[in-house]
């Protein structure tokens, strides 16, 4: 109910540190055996304020994927051009880079949102359409550099897998691996795809 009237500043605060709440809830709990209760106690309001601003646990999760999806739009678009040497290969290990800590910042709600996906088609349809805009930017910036035989969709599909897997698992503990050294990696693998070693 919120998100469709402006709030005052102290609204505003009272509706983040909701969102802060279901965010922690959803990373020790999970989405589905999070509860309203539970995100209400964490952040020392009322089952009334909470209902003022969302009508469901589903609803509050919303806008917090919703906030990574933008956060995910920005990301794309400020991928620069791709170019080859060590200038390129810098300028795309810091892209990877911001990648990463966004997953790292966000860890909560991409893991709650992953296991949404399976259970609700509204969020397997939001998943798809930022991995969609997503793609679609690293399709505009593979396409001016790929080598012939290099389809740029096929070839921006894979670096979003890649991308989005190994962070995934990283966020999640099911890999342990130096974030540093899996940046670099990366960042070698992808312009070594497209520029050759």
């Amino acid at each position: 109910p919120a998100q469709r009237r402006e709030l005052r500043a102290r609204g505003q605060r009272t509706m983040r540190k909701l969102l802060d709440a279901g965010s922690d809830v959803f990373a020790t709990k999970g989405y589905h055996a999070a509860r309203v209760d539970d995100i209400v106690k964490l952040a020392r309001t009322s089952h009334g304020t909470f209902y003022l601003y969302f009508s469901n646990k589903e609803d509050l999760f919303r806008v917090l994927a919703g906030e990574v999806a933008d956060e995910m739009q920005i990301l794309a678009e400020s991928l620069g051009p791709l170019v080859p040497g060590s200038d390129g290969r810098a300028a795309l290990r810091d892209w990877i880079q911001r990648f990463a800590e966004l997953y790292e910042n966000n860890g909560p709600v991409v893991r709650a949102w992953t296991e949404a996906e399976m259970a609700s088609l509204e969020f397997g349809r939001l998943g798809t359409d930022v991995l969609t805009k997503f793609t679609r930017v690293l399709t505009e910036r593979i396409r001016t550099v790929a080598p012939p035989g290099i389809d740029p969709v096929i070839a921006a599909l894979a670096l979003v897998a890649m991308l989005e897997r190994l962070n995934y698992y990283v966020i999640s503990n099911q890999v342990r691996i130096d974030p540093a050294q899996m940046v670099e990696s990366l960042a070698r693998v992808t312009h070594a795809a497209l520029f050759g070693a």
